[in-house]
């Protein structure tokens, strides 16, 4: 847990802030006492609101295993690595035309991405200095609402009963997105801001044994299963499902219904943890995951893994890719619909929806 007190040492180095606030505390879903302070300030940990990119060519500091969070919208590709993200939590940026807030919450592991557009009016966001349930709560510049990142979910302010609607993103090794994207772009490390990307802060965060940072987190731990396990976490017409990265590993390939929803969930090797060692590549191995309608052309395909992130539907022999699209077979070229997804810790995903249904075979 060493590593973890780099952050509030870099923040404490910017000298005091006082906050003010315009957000309308008469306005609340939440008990505001789940709410506390983080130790930064508001904004302390600063967002990105002008992101400048790069082409694939120049990203050298980029290492083949770690963690970058992919975004497809309107025939545009964004990359935007974990190693810059975990310093910002927020980027504000356009995709395809599409507005969209890019996040992370480190101490929870949940990468989600939101569009910001909401009843015609656009937001942008930026980080309260304040968790709930260990789960970053983000503020809109507009009204000052606080939100909560990994649900979507306004919880003070005017804005209290509105959801942000999910944008889907995947997390998967740089190496996997260089490869499937060619054409993509990534965030730059050249943000305006002087921070040692390539660093993890949180060193040891989800190593063996460990549980969540307990200053931030006082509920029971859903016993189920570790605290620190990832999991899967898909949400469809109120139904909420987990699928452990154990089980995934496993079987490589897990087919289910979510509600009414054929999903088909594939794993694949080479993606490493972005909270265990101090360089972001060589953390030990997580894999990483795709998440997707199991339906082509109202066909319900069934798939089985090859291994190394490829998969066969059985009807065609089709072979499919994690990031599903098929590269060989009857459906080449062909690219089954994403599902939003996120992949939490246990603990963080239970917090917020204790009725999940886990799916362990």
């Amino acid at each position: 847990m060493g590593g973890l007190l780099l952050v509030p040492m870099l923040l404490a180095s910017q000298g005091p802030k006082v906050e003010k606030w315009r957000t309308d505390f008469t306005r609340w879903a939440v008990d505001m006492a789940e709410i506390v302070p983080a130790g930064p300030p508001k904004d302390g940990i600063p967002p990105i609101d002008r992101p400048r990119f790069v082409s694939g060519g120049e990203v050298p500091w980029l290492s083949p295993r770690e963690p970058v969070l992919v975004v497809a919208v309107g025939g545009r590709t964004k990359i935007f690595p974990l190693q810059i993200l975990i310093w910002h939590e927020i980027v504000n940026d356009v995709v395809g035309s599409r507005p969209v807030a890019v996040t992370y919450c480190p101490l929870c592991n949940t990468a989600l991405v939101f569009d910001r557009r909401l009843d015609g009016r656009l937001l942008d966001f930026g980080t309260t200095g304040r968790l709930r349930h260990s789960d970053l709560v983000m503020y809109d510049r507009q009204t000052e609402t606080w939100w909560q990142q990994a649900t979507g979910e306004a919880i003070v302010g005017a804005l209290v009963g509105s959801r942000l609607t999910a944008v889907e993103a995947q997390l998967i090794s740089w190496k996997e997105a260089s490869q499937q994207y060619p054409d993509a772009v990534i965030l730059s490390q050249d943000t305006g801001h002087d921070r040692p990307y390539g660093r993890n802060p949180y060193r040891g965060y989800d190593g063996p044994g460990q549980g969540p940072f307990q200053r931030f987190f006082t509920k029971d731990v859903d016993r189920r299963l570790p605290a620190m396990e990832r999991v899967v976490a898909i949400q469809l017409a109120g139904t909420a499902v987990a699928y452990p990265f154990s089980r995934l590993q496993r079987d490589q390939v897990v087919e289910d219904r979510v509600g009414s929803e054929p999903v088909a969930i594939f794993w694949a090797p080479g993606t490493a943890s972005a909270v265990d060692l101090s360089d972001f590549g060589q953390g030990r191995e997580v894999g990483a995951v795709g998440v997707y309608d199991a339906r082509l052309d109202q066909e319900l395909l069934r798939f089985e893994a090859l291994g190394e992130g490829r998969f066969r539907d059985l009807a065609s022999g089709s072979i499919w890719n994690l990031v599903g699209r098929a590269e060989s077979g009857r459906h080449a070229g062909r690219q089954l619909r994403a599902i939003p997804h996120g992949n939490h810790f246990w603990f963080a995903w239970t917090a917020f929806r204790p009725d999940t249904r886990l799916a362990l075979k």
